[in-house]
C-alpha cells in the first residue's frame, strides 16, 4: 500500500510539473501585460480554490492575486478585497465566485477596477442581500446539510460537498475541499450591498449549467439583469476547479476588453 501511495504521489508530481512547464512556456500576450486579476473566493472555500486558474492567467502575462476572505461579513470581505485592489499598479479585473459575487459588487466601485467577472455567483443590487435574491426560490437540498457552530459560522457536510458543491471533481479532491473549507458566518446572507458596482463597470457572468448550489437559471437571469456578457460552462458550482481553462478564458476576455 505504501508503495502504491508513493507511486501515486510521484505521478501527481510529474503531471503538475508538466503542466507548470506548459504554462511557463506559453508566450505572454502584449495586450494583457500590465493588467491585474484579483480573484475573490466564495463561501466554504479559500484562495486556493483558484489554484488551477492562476497559472493559466499568469502564462498570458496577467498579474494575479487571490484574496483571502475572512468570511465574517460583507463589510469585512469587501474590506479585504479593497486592500488587495489598492496594492495593484494598473487596471484591475475583479473576479468573484459564489458568495464573492456580493463581495465584488460591493468592492468593485474602486477606480482601479475596470471589469467584473462573476463565476457561479449572484450580483445583488443596492440595498439587496443574498437572502433577498433567493427568497422567491425553493431551498436547494444542500441547505439541509448546513452545520452551524456556537459562533454562528456555517460549514457543509462531506455529503453536500461531494453531491452538491463539487460534483465533477475527483472523490479525493472533494474530500480535500470538505476538510479545508472556510466556515462562513450565517449573517452574511442578510448583509446588504451599499453600492452595486455592476451599474458602472462592464460585467461577465460565468453560468455553471450543472450547478446544485445556485440554480443556473437564476445565475443567467441575474446576468441578463445586470447586462453581463454571459458565458455558459458545463460544470458544477466549482467550475474554476473542474473547468479551469473555460473560467480562465472568460477572465481573459474581460481583461482584453480593458484599455
Amino acid at each position: 500500500m505504501k508503495t502504491l501511495i508513493r507511486k501515486c504521489l510521484v505521478s501527481l508530481g510529474l503531471v503538475s510539473g508538466l503542466l507548470g512547464v506548459a504554462y511557463a512556456s506559453a508566450a505572454p500576450e502584449a495586450d494583457l501585460q500590465g493588467k491585474n486579476v484579483v480573484l475573490v473566493h466564495g463561501a466554504f472555500a479559500d484562495g486556493s480554490s483558484w489554484s488551477k486558474v492562476i497559472p493559466i492567467l499568469e502564462s498570458k502575462g496577467l498579474h494575479v492575486v487571490a484574496v483571502q476572505n475572512p468570511l465574517t461579513s460583507l463589510k469585512d470581505d469587501a474590506g479585504a478585497t479593497r486592500r488587495v485592489i489598492e496594492q495593484q499598479t494598473g487596471p484591475v479585473i475583479l473576479v468573484g465566485h459564489s458568495w464573492a459575487g456580493a463581495v465584488i459588487t460591493e468592492a468593485g466601485d474602486e477606480d482601479k477596477v475596470k471589469a467584473l467577472v462573476y463565476v457561479a455567483a449572484l450580483a445583488p443590487d443596492q440595498g439587496q442581500s443574498l437572502n433577498d435574491m433567493i427568497k422567491p426560490y425553493p431551498a436547494p437540498a444542500w441547505t439541509a446539510e448546513l452545520r452551524k457552530d456556537s459562533a454562528g459560522f456555517l460549514t457543509l457536510s462531506d455529503k453536500a460537498i461531494a453531491q452538491d458543491f463539487a460534483t465533477d471533481v475527483s472523490p479525493a479532491e472533494a474530500k480535500l475541499l470538505a476538510a479545508t473549507q472556510g466556515p462562513w458566518f450565517a449573517g452574511c446572507l442578510d448583509d446588504k450591498v451599499t453600492h452595486a458596482a455592476w451599474h458602472d463597470k462592464a460585467s461577465w457572468m460565468v453560468v455553471t449549467d450543472q450547478d446544485r448550489m445556485i440554480d443556473p437559471r437564476l445565475q443567467a437571469a441575474v446576468g441578463k439583469q445586470i447586462g453581463a456578457t454571459i458565458i455558459k460552462v458545463d460544470s458544477s458550482h466549482v467550475a474554476m476547479l473542474s473547468k479551469p481553462e473555460q473560467v480562465a478564458a472568460a477572465i481573459i476576455a474581460a481583461a482584453r476588453s480593458v484599455k
